[in-house]
């Protein structure tokens, strides 16, 4: 059975997800900054308030969740707790030996955050500095990146280049000889790499 709580606990973990307050969340949404406030969760004389289900559909769109995902949340994740993991942002993450032989943080450059809800182990975060991703990432977002999470077309993902450059992209198209990537910025042209390493799957 749904919960009040839990239903307002998967919103807050979502924004949490994204590197976002619940504030936060509601305008990437084009919501009211409001929306998601405590004060807008019960009314004054205490009656429990929903969130609407535009307000859900929006939010998912926003984050590009799916309401699969949105309900794994309303149950923490199917029980997982939330956990450490590694940190770095974007750029500095690109200066050699930030990862190991097997695409692993390594060094001492690397923070840590607390994230819910992740069943990689080797899970970490890239935060995003400037624009130049906008309006898909913005400064200050974490990126989470999942090794060991599936691929498709259309899927964001993290590309290591053989000169140490990353690349954060749409995948456009994979080979056994190339990646094709489509940027996140519209004004960029798409990149096409040669396959030496697999793309890392972009939250």
């Amino acid at each position: 059975m749904l919960k009040h709580a839990d239903i307002w606990a998967a919103i807050d973990r979502l924004a949490k997800l994204n590197g976002l307050s619940p504030s936060g969340l509601a305008r990437r949404a084009g919501l009211d900054p409001t929306t998601f406030n405590p004060s807008k969760r019960q009314s004054s004389d205490g009656k429990l308030r929903w969130p609407s289900t535009e307000s859900v559909a929006k939010i998912l769109e926003a984050t590009s969740s799916s309401i699969a995902a949105f309900v794994r949340l309303i149950d923490d994740g199917s029980g997982l707790p939330a956990r450490r993991i590694p940190v770095i942002g974007l750029s500095q993450a690109a200066i050699e030996g930030q990862f190991d032989t097997a695409g692993r943080p390594a060094g001492k450059a690397w923070d840590e955050v607390d994230f819910p809800n992740l069943s990689d182990p080797h899970a970490y975060a890239l935060e995003i500095g400037g624009d130049d991703m906008a309006p898909v990432y913005r400064d200050g977002d974490l990126v989470i990146i999942s090794p060991t999470a599936g691929l498709r077309r259309g899927d964001r993902v993290l590309v290591k280049t053989s000169a140490g450059a990353l690349l954060v992209g749409e995948l456009a198209r994979i080979s056994a000889n190339r990646i094709d990537l489509r940027p996140l910025a519209g004004d960029q042209a798409p990149v096409i790499q040669p396959t030496d390493a697999p793309p890392r799957r972009a939250h």
